[in-house]
Formats: C-alpha cells, sequence, structure tokens
C-alpha cells in the first residue's frame, strides 16, 4: 500500500516554487498599484487644470467681477467647487467649475482637506520655481517621488 502523504523533499520543492513565484507576483503587485496612482494623479492634474482655466475664460468673458490688479485666475482652489456669484445673471446664480477637488494620490501626509495637498503656483511665480501667491495659475504635486517615466511627480 502506497502512503498519501507527501516526502520532505517533495513538500521543499513545492515550498520553493510557491516562493519563487511570490517573489514575482509581490513587485508586478506594487507596479500595478504605482500605475494607477499615476492614473489616478494625471486624471486630478487634468480635471483641476481644465477647471482653472474654465474660470479664468468665464473672468475674460466678463462672468466673474474682477478687482484691479487681479490676475483673473482663482483665489483659492476651494472657489472651484464653492463656486462664485455670475457677474451677468440678473438673479445672482453660481458658476462651478468643479464637483469635488481631488486630492494628490502621492500626498504623504496623513489625512487632510484634498486642497492642501497640492502645491500651488501663482501667475506671477516663475515656471522653474513655482510658488503660491494671490492666484492659482497651476497645481503639482507635493510628492519627492519619481514616476514610472523617470520624471519626479512634482513636475507632472
Amino acid at each position: 500500500m502506497k502512503s498519501a502523504g507527501f516526502s520532505f523533499i517533495e513538500l521543499m520543492a513545492a515550498l520553493a516554487i510557491m516562493a519563487a513565484l511570490l517573489l514575482i507576483a509581490v513587485p508586478s503587485a506594487r507596479l500595478a498599484s504605482q500605475r494607477h496612482r499615476e492614473a489616478e494623479l494625471r486624471a486630478a492634474l487634468t480635471e483641476i487644470r481644465g477647471a482653472i482655466d474654465k474660470y479664468k475664460k468665464a473672468t475674460e468673458q466678463g462672468k466673474i467681477s474682477l478687482k484691479v490688479g487681479e490676475s483673473g485666475y482663482p483665489p483659492n482652489l476651494t472657489v472651484l467647487v464653492d463656486g462664485v456669484v455670475d457677474a451677468g445673471n440678473p438673479r445672482g446664480q453660481k458658476l462651478y467649475f468643479l464637483r469635488r477637488l481631488p486630492a494628490d494620490p502621492f500626498y504623504a501626509g496623513a489625512a487632510t482637506a484634498p486642497e492642501a495637498t497640492w502645491g500651488l503656483r501663482s501667475y506671477e511665480s516663475p515656471p522653474d520655481d513655482p510658488k503660491a501667491g494671490d492666484d492659482v495659475f497651476d497645481v503639482f504635486s507635493q510628492s519627492a517621488q519619481t514616476g514610472l517615466n523617470g520624471i519626479p511627480y512634482s513636475q507632472w
């Protein structure tokens, strides 16, 4: 009668095969997770930048009242969600540019408001040295990490 159990050698060989498969699967899962977060970052940057551009266009069309010296870009990111009064509407309805503000998926801090996760660049700030100011001309990731394409997330 034959034994139904595995020998020690067969068991060790099976464990070695499973360990090798895990060595392949874990980096693949990390890579897939990073790709997913990078796709979220691209989508969030596109959405926010599009809303900033729509806000600027609305000021150029006279739908948003400007004070002397203002650039026409939003003063902060929350105004894109909270809305602004449409100067061309006699009923005082608001213009909205985002339904919600996405958070930076690579933000390393604790849970915080989405607007605090982004780095801000004002209109007067040079492109190679972005700084916050009186308006929001652009947003960028504050992450120090580098993307799979070799470009730091802060430069996307």
